[in-house]
């Protein structure tokens, strides 16, 4: 092989590789062209042409050089589900450039949450972490600017609603609403307040947010109160926007038990015209069995039976269902608190009976009483007599075999007529509060992160959890598509009173680490860090007439197949 270069009358010589044989058959010799090198640089044409005489070829290493490596297949994969989703045309259906910052906040919430401040940062081209900025042209930014597209976003909330729920909420629509809170530290955080706290943090200021859903537990819109708004103040807030602003013929709304209280059906939700499901409390439980219509004995065959009963709930449905791992759990547990109650009960019991600072006196024995008794919420199960220089004490056997006679027992209710919704179906509709919850998880400690908040403004706030709603749908519609290769039950298997058990594939999958492609199985969190290793490099040959060029590192097999279930093209 050779380099010729062939004049082109008044044009550039033609730069041609080509081969030369002797002909054994014509007895002369031939020559064919293999690849036409006319628009590549000189310099780098002599390279070739020394190698081809038998020159040692210059080192890669020696004739380029990288310049960067930047993540870019998480990034790749949540921009283009978002952008396949069409969420970028339904925040605004022209381009502009809080949209793409707004989009671009979106996706970092996937990729990699952190503070705004912090955002703005990676976005830059000064100093990116990957290659989002680039992706979306955002150029140079500052957290200011992030906040001014946040107030941009929130104004047209109630439009990327109402286009979320026309996409997911049919005419007769099933709705899942449910509220969790995010504690919060510091003082100025505005909307912050004292309250029931759902995780636990005694002392701690919080946030509430309620998320509306569709049965499959995708987000459709969100609702933002302070910290000290209790579960049925919220229905009324929810029940007005699913008629007046979404515009929705009949719709179920599906609530737990303490959201959905008889107060809020009977001002609430009954005038909006709206039926619902939910379940009766545990002392309406009690009034059933009492009036003989929830039997435990005929429950040893069968795990669901429907009643009505007129004197009790008029015009509802009851589904009564008996879940035999929950009664064991619930034993369990109430036999744990007894015992810890119990054992807080003799260290005051041994306070009245030391030998120097003896506690005596009825009033002050009654306190520590009181407060070991309520301190697991077991007053109900002792029987207590306080006296001057002590106390006795034992469990209420009645009330504690009354009350594990009803274990694993509870009653959905719902004001749909049969004909509307069988009793499998309405139990099922009512389990399906498990999939806000999972959005709940994910948003507060998973993935998105909702907390630590930075904002010191309320709108703010609101815009902020607006955003992490956004990242979960799209996320959801991630996590759907990704099954295969994630521990996620691939079917369907919501049971209707019986506990609902994990598919055969899916214990497969659990037990092996393995998918039926035979590619490793992992969490989301997981498979967004390896996709984040799909780099986009950008080399810088040392040729002075070659430019720099960017590549894309080789995906892997996992990767691969991430990029196809998504239905995206690779990078």
């Amino acid at each position: 092989m050779y380099i010729e270069r062939i004049p082109n009358r008044n044009s550039p010589p033609a730069v041609l590789l080509r081969e030369s044989w002797w002909d054994k058959d014509a007895k002369k010799p031939r020559k064919r062209t293999l690849a036409n090198f006319s628009k590549l640089p000189p310099a780098l044409v002599e390279e070739i042409r020394a190698c081809l005489k038998g020159a040692t070829a210059r080192r890669l290493e020696d004739a380029f050089e990288v310049s960067s490596a930047l993540p870019h297949g998480a990034v790749a994969a949540t921009l283009g589900t978002l952008q396949t989703l069409g969420i970028d045309r339904i925040i605004s259906p022209r381009p502009a450039r809080q949209r793409d910052l707004v989009v671009a906040m979106i996706v970092a919430r996937i990729t990699a949450p952190k503070a705004k401040l912090a955002t703005a940062q990676a976005l830059s081209p000064v100093s990116p972490h990957d290659t989002l900025g680039q992706a979306l042209g955002i150029g140079e930014t500052d957290e200011n600017e992030l906040h001014a597209a946040m107030d941009w976003l929130l104004a047209r909330q109630e439009r990327i609603e109402a286009a979320l729920a026309r996409r997911h909420l049919g005419e007769h629509a099933l709705v899942l609403w449910d509220l969790t809170s995010v504690w919060m530290d510091g003082r100025s955080y505005p909307l912050a307040r004292f309250g029931h706290s759902r995780d636990g943090k005694r002392g701690k200021r919080q946030v509430e947010f309620g998320l509306v859903c569709d049965r499959e537990g995708r987000p459709v819109a969100v609702e933002v109160f302070e910290g000290n708004t209790s579960d049925p103040a919220t229905v009324a807030t929810v029940a007005g926007r699913l008629r007046s602003r979404f515009g929705l013929g009949r719709v179920v709304l599906v609530g737990d038990r303490g959201m959905l209280t008889e107060a809020r059906l009977r001002e609430d939700i009954r005038p909006a015209g709206l039926d619902w499901i939910s379940t009766l409390r545990a002392p309406a439980i009690r009034a059933l069995a009492e009036t003989g219509a929830l039997q435990p004995s005929l429950f040893d065959d069968i795990d669901m039976a429907e009643v009505t009963r007129e004197d009790l709930v008029p015009g509802e449905r009851l589904m009564v269902c008996r879940n035999p791992l929950l009664a064991e759990d619930r034993a369990r547990e109430r036999e744990e608190l007894l015992q810890a109650t119990e054992t807080r009960l003799r260290k005051v019991e041994a306070a009245t009976q030391r030998e120097t600072r003896r506690l005596q006196g009825a009033t002050k024995i009654a306190l520590r009483v009181e407060k070991a008794l309520t301190a697991r919420k077991m007053k109900k199960h002792f029987i207590v007599d306080i006296r001057e220089d002590g106390f006795s004490w034992r469990r209420d056997a009645e009330g504690i075999a009354a009350e594990a006679a009803l274990d694993g027992f509870y009653v959905v209710r719902t004001s749909l007529p049969k004909s509307a919704m069988g009793a499998g179906e309405t139990v099922r509709s009512y389990k399906s509060l498990s999939r806000v919850e999972r959005a709940f998880r994910s948003m507060k400690t998973v993935d998105l992160k909702v907390r630590p908040g930075h904002h010191r403004l309320a709108d703010r706030v609101r815009a902020h959890i607006l955003l992490c709603m956004l990242a979960y749908y799209v996320e959801w519609h991630m996590r759907d598509a990704l099954k295969p290769l994630l521990f996620d039950d691939e079917t369907s298997r919501q049971a209707a009173a019986a506990p609902t058990k994990r598919s055969r594939g899916a214990a497969l999958k659990a037990a092996t680490k393995w998918s039926t492609s035979g590619l490793t199985v992992q969490s989301f969190h997981c498979l967004m860090t390896h996709l984040a290793t799909l780099s986009k490099v950008r080399v810088r040959p040392k040729l002075e007439t070659v430019a720099e060029f960017d590549m894309t590192s080789t995906p892997t097999p996992l990767q691969a197949e991430a990029f196809r279930l998504l239905g995206l093209r690779l990078p």
